[in-house]
């Protein structure tokens, strides 16, 4: 009787790697982004003399990009 080499696993229904991480990446940089222009337009439209809302939006966008990464890598 001869016996069958064991299965090896396969990566099917898992994304690569590399598309997941870039892809993280990029919803990060489109979190930001959107948040800092965002920040720009209401310094704009209010005319203020420092640019608090750009300062505040920036922030809070970089928690909110650091957020969906931590929530992503929890798979």
């Amino acid at each position: 009787m001869a016996t069958k080499p064991p299965n090896k696993p396969t990566k099917r229904g898992r994304p690569n790697d590399f598309y997941r991480y870039s892809g993280m990446a990029i919803k990060m940089a489109i979190v930001i982004l959107a948040g800092v222009m965002g920040g720009q337009k209401l310094d704009e439209n209010h005319q203020t003399e420092s640019p608090w809302f750009t300062i505040v939006l920036s922030l809070l966008s970089v928690a909110i990009a650091i957020y969906i990464v931590i929530k992503d890598t929890q798979d």
